[in-house]
């Protein structure tokens, strides 16, 4: 994966789980938290766009943001497969919402002095947002596990059903490597230590258990579940539908 290819994960994560939260707009299980998933969505938009801009300068054949978020088919998508799961139950969200947000927030924390000015540029905006986004998750982790029986058993459900796919945030190839050894980016293995500190301390306060580690290896080269296929006919149609179009 070229230096392309590592800004286009970073963009493709917040895009898709963009698109998966908008997915909540009017069936949240509050009024206040309709709204709150509405502009955690957004966030992860704007950081998209301007990723996605990005990815296509450093590409250089002259696709912008919306060729690169509506013109990709699903195997050309960076994305971890953790983001485009179907949103299930409202406990499925929040412990997909806590692992991305531990996640992005360590990353942008580390990014914001790397040697790419624009990767760190976007990190240096989106740390703040992310630092809510964790804030947000770990409450309703909290709350739902260490609430009722019911909702320990949802929580703990969610969280053993999630799990296996946040291997593959810390996996890299040996280009990513190379960079990050050079200072350009960040090694996202790196970050796994401090990821697993932040997770189980939420954990243990919703006294839930951390499932065992899987022993997937699984980096980003397209490899995606059905639902990104489905996900991306929905987000993409209109595009598709209209191309050229201007509102």
């Amino acid at each position: 994966m070229s230096h392309v290819g590592y800004v286009l994960g970073l963009a493709d994560d917040a895009l898709v789980a963009a698109q998966r939260l908008g997915e909540w707009c009017s069936r949240a299980p509050e009024m206040e938290e309709d709204i709150a998933l509405a502009n955690i969505a957004l966030d992860q938009l704007g950081v998209a766009r301007m990723l996605l801009t990005y990815a296509g300068e450093l590409e250089g054949a002259g696709r912008t943001e919306d060729d690169l978020a509506y013109l990709r088919s699903a195997h050309e998508f960076r994305n971890v497969r953790l983001v485009e799961l179907d949103n299930g139950d409202f406990a499925v969200t929040m412990a997909k919402l806590l692992f991305l947000s531990v996640y992005q927030r360590l990353l942008y924390d580390r990014s914001i002095g790397v040697g790419d000015e624009r990767v760190a540029a976007v990190a240096a905006k989106a740390r703040k947002e992310s630092a809510y986004h964790v804030d947000h998750s770990s409450r309703w982790v909290v709350r739902l596990g260490d609430g009722t029986e019911e909702s320990n058993e949802r929580m703990q459900a969610a969280v053993d059903l999630v799990w296996p796919y946040t291997d593959q945030l810390f996996e890299v190839d040996p280009d990513v490597h190379a960079l990050s050894v050079a200072g350009v980016i960040v090694d996202p293995s790196t970050l796994r230590p401090a990821w697993l500190a932040a997770v189980d301390a939420v954990l243990a306060e919703a006294t839930l258990t951390r499932p065992l580690d899987s022993d997937s290896s699984v980096v980003r080269r397209g490899e995606h579940t059905e639902a990104l296929a489905k996900l991306l006919a929905e987000m993409q149609v209109l595009h598709r539908a209209h191309p050229g179009a201007r509102w």
